[in-house]
Parts: structure tokens; C-alpha cells; sequence
């Protein structure tokens, strides 16, 4: 998702994109027990296509396997298209896997794909019609009206439809969306954090509390229960359902603020006509778990990847600009002269011009600066040139106690 720019930073590009329609059925027509029926001869399917595709020196292309497992699958009862479905799925699952150099990929999920051949979606109503074999099923979305409604006249290419341990149904529908975003007027940069995120727009900074601290601790007891019954948890219900439970709400927990959070950005960024920087720090665990196990820990739960998907997917959804740059030296370099900084504890002193201020300010200033700089000329001018040369000159508004900012629980995401 690189696009035109500099070396500093990337801007994610104009042109089309797939957001996903996620929702959980009610099944009206057919029954439960046959839609299972239906997904778990599915699932057995894909995995017997696994199978023999691992054991395979160079796997196959699409049309041979396609004359490879057709008139199997097809003898087996599945509609035509359903077949194609069904390899194609388990021809990607093993590439990845052996790109990856991983071992033979097992399938757990009752789930199915279906393209628009198998399935009919009818948005207004809120119900999707799937066909599988011989049976058809018609389901219905509980999702809100207002949500579901922005995905209408919007053009989608499959139907994933799944029911996990609890008996519930999903439905997952890509569409292709348009993203066309405006031409910003000054930018928001945010310096990333475990414990807090750092914004400034060009005039002050904001500080925002994340809840990675709260998810971090959750996975600890989770794993202090583990330690303290080395042999009896995975047998014993009670305390792996106790494990379980802990890990469930670490994750969701994260999953949950990273959506909030993403949408009060992106709708602050959109009525300041603004456009939002962010580090690209996709290989920050990896560079990390090779110095520092535990620090690598820690990170484990600080979920950078999901804040991004979801700010990147808010983005994508209201046209609001984005911008990727270059981490390297954003929180070691002086924003006023590019001296070294020293640090005390989080406290940074510059030896040259004797700048002191928080350590998530310089990297949130550091950021705002470089994006300017590669920015320049990407949008026919730099934004708010003379205003934002001033702003970045005077030192005194960089060291202000910033304003620290709650999220509030939106239930529209």
C-alpha cells in the first residue's frame, strides 16, 4: 500500500479498496443442524485438498488443479462454482504455508465460500441467501440498519460464511470501495506507545491513554495461572476455561479500543480537514524479540498492526488522507537542530540548543516534521507552509503539559 512520495514517507494511494461487511445470522430458512452438516463436509473437503497438495514438490496452478480435484469435488455433490471455491482456498492456504515455512496447515474453522454464483445479498432487507450442494439457507444480518446501509450499491465478490464453538453464525462480505481522499490542509502526527499516544497538530499536543497496559495485564494472569499449574490446566475445565476467558478479554479488549480509538481520530482529522501521519513500524516486534525477550513480552499486546488495519480501514472509509514515514531517529534526533538527544530516564536534553522536553513530544514534533518534508511537492505545495515554519520555530508551545484526552464508547464502528 506504498504510493507517491519521498524516501520520508509513504502516501497511501488514491483507487480501490476491500472493507469488509462483518455481521452476525439468524438463520430463517433451513436448519442449524444442516448448515453444520453442509461446513463440516466443506471443511473436510478443503483439508483432503491440503493434504495431497503438501505432499507435492511444486505445487500446481490454478487450472491444474482445477483438473486435478473438479470432477472430485463435483462426484462429492458441490455446485460448480462451489469447487472452484473450495480449491482455490486450499491452494492459497498451502502456498502461504510453505512460504512461510510452516507445518501442514490442519482446519478447525466450519466455514465456507461462496461467490456470487452460490449466494445472493440482499442489503436493504438485510438478509444473504447461501447455496450449498443441494440446500439453501437464508439468513438474516443482526447488525444496525445505519451501518449496513453504507454498504449498499457497492459491489462485492464472495459470501464467507462460518459458525464458530458457541453455535453462532457470521457472515463476512468484502466490498470494493472507492477511496478518494481530499487534499489536506495541515496534518495530525501521533507518536505511538504503550501506555499513551502522543498527537500534535502543528499547534499543541494531546495525549491519549491506550489500554494495552490493562490488556498486558490481563495475559499475565492468565499466564501466572499456567505457571502455577504446569500440568493440571490443560485438563482441568474450570481453570482453562479461567485461561481462556483471560486471553479472550486481552484480546478483545484491544480489538475494541483500537476501533474506537480509530474512529475518533479519523473523524477528528476529517472535520480539521486534516491528514493523519503515523510510523510505519512493522517490524518493530521483530527487530525488538531478537535483543530483548522481555521487553518482546511486553510488546506482545501492544498491537500496533491492529491500530494501523483499523486506522487505515476508517481512512479508507471517509477519505481521510493518510501518511506512512520512516521511524528511524524520530525519538534520538533534536526536532530544532538534528543534534543527538540525551536522555534522563524519559526526559530529553539536547547538548546544542538545550531544548528539554517528554520523549513522546520530540517523537510526535520528529514525526510531524518529516512527513512535511516528504510531503513537500506531493499535493502541488507544502500545507500551511509559512503557519507551520512558525509553529515548529517557537519552543515555547512545545513545552506545555499536554491536554490528556479520554475515549468515549462509540457504539456506531
Amino acid at each position: 500500500m506504498r504510493g507517491e512520495t519521498t524516501h520520508e514517507a509513504w502516501v497511501v494511494p488514491r483507487g480501490e479498496y476491500m472493507l469488509t461487511l462483518k455481521a452476525q445470522g439468524k438463520l430463517i430458512e433451513g436448519s442449524l443442524e444442516e448448515l453444520c452438516e453442509e461446513l463440516y463436509l466443506t471443511r473436510r473437503a478443503v483439508q483432503c485438498i491440503i493434504d495431497c497438495l503438501w505432499e507435492l514438490d511444486k505445487l500446481p496452478s490454478i487450472n491444474q488443479a482445477h483438473q486435478m480435484f473438479y470432477k472430485i469435488l463435483r462426484k462429492q455433490g458441490f455446485r460448480a462454482h462451489q469447487c472452484k471455491q473450495i480449491y482455490k482456498y486450499a491452494l492459497s492456504i498451502v502456498k502461504s504455508a510453505k512460504r512461510n515455512g510452516g507445518r501442514k496447515p490442519v482446519l478447525k474453522k466450519l466455514s465456507a465460500r461462496l461467490d456470487k454464483y452460490d449466494a445472493k445479498v440482499d442489503l436493504e432487507n438485510q438478509t444473504v441467501i447461501v447455496k450449498l450442494r443441494s440446500k439453501v439457507f437464508k439468513i438474516k444480518l443482526l447488525h444496525r440498519g445505519a451501518y449496513i446501509r453504507k454498504f449498499i450499491g457497492r459491489k462485492w465478490y464472495e459470501v464467507t460464511i462460518s459458525i464458530n464453538k458457541q453455535g453462532k453464525i457470521w457472515i463476512c462480505i468484502p466490498f470494493r470501495w472507492e477511496y478518494n481522499q481530499y487534499k489536506p490542509r495541515r496534518l495530525i502526527a501521533q507518536d505511538t506507545n504503550l501506555r499513551h499516544l502522543v498527537l500534535f497538530d502543528g499547534k499543541r499536543f494531546r495525549r491519549v491513554k491506550t489500554r494495552f497496559i490493562e490488556a498486558l495485564s490481563l495475559k499475565a494472569h492468565a499466564e501466572n495461572l499456567q505457571k502455577k499449574y504446569p500440568r493440571m490446566w490443560r485438563y482441568n475445565k474450570r481453570i482453562l476455561s479461567r485461561i481462556r476467558s483471560l486471553h479472550g478479554r486481552s484480546r478483545n479488549m484491544v480489538v475494541d479500543w483500537s476501533r474506537k480509538y480509530a474512529k475518533y481520530l479519523v473523524l477528528k482529522a476529517r472535520r480539521m480537514r486534516a491528514g493523519i501521519v503515523l510510523e510505519d513500524l512493522e517490524e518493530l516486534w521483530s527487530s525488538i524479540s531478537k535483543r530483548n525477550s522481555t521487553l518482546a513480552w511486553r510488546l506482545s499486546r501492544f498491537a500496533y498492526r491492529k491500530l494501523l488495519h483499523a486506522i487505515i480501514t476508517k481512512c479508507i472509509e471517509y477519505n481521510v488522507p493518510l501518511i506512512l514515514i520512516n521511524p528511524r531517529n524520530t525519538s534520538t534526533m533534536c526536532p530544532k537542530c538534528g543534534a543527538k538527544l540525551n536522555y534522563n530516564h524519559r526526559l530529553a536534553i539536547c547538548p546544542n540548543c538545550k531544548i528539554t522536553t517528554d520523549r513522546d513530544k520530540v517523537g510526535a514534533l520528529n514525526i510531524y516534521l518529516r512527513a512535511l518534508k516528504g510531503m513537500w511537492g506531493s499535493h502541488g505545495s507544502p500545507l500551511n507552509g509559512g503557519g507551520m515554519k512558525d509553529e515548529t520555530q517557537q519552543t515555547a508551545p512545545i513545552m506545555d503539559e499536554p491536554m490528556t484526552i479520554y475515549i468515549k464508547s462509540y457504539t456506531n464502528i
